[in-house]
């Protein structure tokens, strides 16, 4: 495998849609994307794979049915698996980057939702 960085202002470039997560890497069987949100996800919890979640730009607030954390450009939250949670982008949209299994669907337990990604595309 051939080692190449990835400027990741260019590959958010490549795409204006929001709640769509882009796979711009892989370290093992972890994939690295890339998505704009705006306005608020869907409640969902995935059983069986943790995530985690930079903000590259603007600021997120992460919510779960107790309380909100508020995450801004630079931080991370870490959602273990099982917990139930909602991202929402604060102010306007966002740029996020997320670490999660390969294979991992996007809204989790939210079967229903018109936001799920089933098969994200490589950017």
């Amino acid at each position: 495998m051939t080692q190449t960085k990835v400027d990741i202002a260019s590959k958010f470039d490549m795409f204006t849609e929001t709640w769509q997560p882009k796979i711009i890497g892989q370290v093992d069987n972890m994939h690295v994307k890339i998505a704009r949100i705006d306005g608020v996800f869907d409640w969902h919890a995935h059983a069986e794979e943790d995530e985690m979640f930079f903000v590259v730009e603007g600021v997120m607030d992460m919510e779960f049915r107790d309380r909100t954390e508020r995450v801004e450009m630079g931080e991370m939250i870490i959602m273990p698996k099982g917990v139930e949670h909602r991202p929402a982008s604060v102010g306007g949209e966002c740029k996020i980057m997320m670490i999660e299994r390969a294979g991992t669907v996007n809204t989790g337990n939210a079967t229903d939702s018109a936001l799920t990604v089933d098969a994200p595309e490589h950017i």
